[in-house]
């Protein structure tokens, strides 16, 4: 079976004493049974982060957080408060109160169930300024590393390998040609709205991705010790077990 980007299935987990896991040699001395990595995931828009970090953390029965829900549930809230997003002093004090959930793949923001809200793009435009603001960084990275601090986590985002967890054990930076990642977004039922079709998603992407590298404040660049994947041609299945060969030689 091949597996699509947009499409999500399981792989089934690994479990204890299973020959195929990488964390467990089914020797009880090996020190490598208990060493839970930090995986970052980095990239632009459409480049399969959020589709092969969910199948990846469920392989390996890892947690696995969206930071860029995080951000995007900020920018709901924001928007919903009448907070304007050039008020950085407000928009990073509402962080701060804010009780944000990505888990599961259900996010929510002081107890609202936003999964679906922030998949528009009118949100896909609040996240990018919302992301440019550094004192709102500083609060989401704080929280980002605390999450991530004892390890056994998939993190994806766009500043994971540089910044959140520089020293990650492993660090992916996926990408895609500009056409594949706008085809990717048009069809990714997960995003409403996305029916306005590709050439407007392409230019979409477009603007996203110029202020993701350009912005002053951990803009979206490749870390010179991440692995840099080219999903274009890639299914799923392919880029799963490419990362998965990854992290058996990480725990070799």
């Amino acid at each position: 079976m091949v597996l699509s980007f947009g499409s999500f299935e399981s792989f089934g987990t690994f479990s204890e004493n299973d020959p195929n896991d990488p964390n467990d040699s089914n020797d009880p001395n090996d020190p490598n049974d208990m060493k839970r990595l930090v995986i970052a995931i980095d990239g632009p828009s459409g480049a399969g982060k959020g589709t092969i970090s969910r199948t990846l953390s469920e392989t390996l029965g890892y947690r696995h957080i969206d930071t860029g829900a995080m951000y995007r549930a900020v920018g709901w809230k924001a928007l919903h408060e009448n907070i304007s997003l050039d008020d950085e002093a407000a928009v990073a004090a509402l962080a701060q109160r804010a009780a944000v959930i990505v888990e599961g793949g259900v996010v929510s923001i002081d107890g609202h169930d936003v999964t679906r809200a922030i998949r528009t793009p009118e949100i896909d435009k609040a996240a990018t300024g919302v992301a440019r603001l550094p004192r709102v960084r500083e609060v989401l990275v704080a929280r980002q590393r605390a999450l991530g601090a004892e390890g056994g986590v998939v993190m994806e985002g766009r500043d994971i390998g540089t910044v959140v967890f520089p020293n990650a054990e492993l660090k992916i930076y996926l990408d895609a040609s500009a056409e594949e990642r706008a085809r990717r977004r048009a069809n990714d039922t997960a995003h409403t709205g996305s029916q306005v079709g590709e050439a407007a998603v392409a230019a979409a992407i477009q603007a996203r991705d110029t202020a993701d590298t350009t912005r002053t404040v951990s803009p979206l660049t490749l870390a010179p010790d991440a692995v840099h994947i080219d999903t274009t041609a890639m299914p799923i299945n392919e880029v799963v077990e490419k990362v998965l060969s990854l992290v058996r030689a990480k725990l070799t």
